[in-house]
């Protein structure tokens, strides 16, 4: 019985010892200067983001903005709902009411509220702030899906949080 307790423990000092000895070729390996490591090709890009958006059927100015952000490399789902259902939607993703628009959209888990431009979404998205979404209120003429000939006001992109503070996210 002892011999084959030893046995067993020599085994396992054995087994112990090929897994170091592996472990550390595939180290050297790795830190070897010269050797390539397999990348993924140049080709490929990384995801585009994934974004869902609750509009009205009937908003052309909510299509041409999911236009301007799928030429900017957004994958956008539309999902058409009643103007009463909008406005749920809004309240419960945290949109405060001055802020609201014809649209509201939920990406990489904030909240997007009206026209705001792609630019300050991938912003967003690329410093992940402690914000619950970014919002352009009402309908400003020049925002994206809003452009009308050449005219264009001034508008803000609000942040806001979960208890309802607010900063300026950015000016256009």
């Amino acid at each position: 019985m002892r011999t084959h307790v030893v046995s067993l423990a020599g085994a396992a000092l054995v087994v112990t010892a090929v897994g170091f000895v592996a472990a550390s070729a595939r180290s050297a390996e790795r830190s070897t200067p010269g050797r390539q490591r397999s990348a993924a090709p140049a080709s490929q890009k990384p995801a585009a983001p994934s974004m869902v958006v609750y509009k009205s059927p009937t908003c052309g100015c909510c299509s041409a903005w999911i236009e301007h952000l799928r030429a900017r490399g957004f994958q956008v789902e539309a999902n058409n709902v009643s103007d009463s259902q909008l406005g749920v939607i809004a309240i419960q993703s945290g949109v405060p009411g001055d802020l609201t628009s014809c649209h509201t959209a939920k990406v990489g888990g904030y909240i997007v509220e009206g026209h705001v431009p792609a630019e300050d979404i991938h912003r967003m998205l690329k410093e992940k702030p402690a914000i619950a979404g970014i919002a352009v209120g009402g309908m400003p003429i020049g925002s994206p899906g809003m452009e009308q000939g050449s005219s264009k006001q001034p508008f803000t992109t609000m942040a806001f949080t979960k208890d309802g503070k607010r900063t300026v996210f950015a000016k256009h």
